[in-house]
């Protein structure tokens, strides 16, 4: 599972998992153009690979990991920046596909995955209106 490991996977570099990237390997690895990671850095006060002279970034696997997770949030979930910061803040999302992967309603013997599935889509529409109820008042 390359998207969970920041420095080995994705990385097929020869470099140990947890080496300092240079902000163009992290582009390459991400496919995320350097100017948007530079931005991310502005918007994410948390991202901050280090800097050496003349302004160069290297990322240590903290970092790659957190670009991960803006990069997923932002680019595959859908949030906003500022959404993206503030879960990230909370710890919301932390690991979203991990605990969405654990918590997944798993059959029963004898129970068909249809049933699974229309148990859990009720469970989220349950949700959604608590939401919309609790935005209304």
């Amino acid at each position: 599972m390359s998207e969970t490991s920041p420095g080995g996977a994705r990385f097929n570099d020869g470099k140990a998992p947890d080496a300092m990237r240079t902000i163009g390997e992290v582009s390459a690895a991400f496919d995320i153009k350097p100017h948007v990671l530079r931005y991310w850095e502005q918007q994410f006060p948390m991202l901050q690979p280090l800097k050496r002279s003349g302004g160069r970034r290297l990322y240590r696997a903290a970092d790659i990991a957190l670009v991960e997770q803006i990069d997923r949030l932002v680019n595959r979930e859908g949030y906003t920046l500022k959404g993206a910061c503030k879960a990230i803040k909370e710890g919301v999302g932390q690991s979203v596909a991990a605990t969405s992967a654990a918590s997944a309603p798993v059959a029963a013997p004898g129970q068909s995955g249809d049933a699974v599935s229309a148990e859990a889509l009720q469970q989220l529409r349950g949700i959604r209106d608590r939401l919309a109820a609790a935005l209304d008042s």
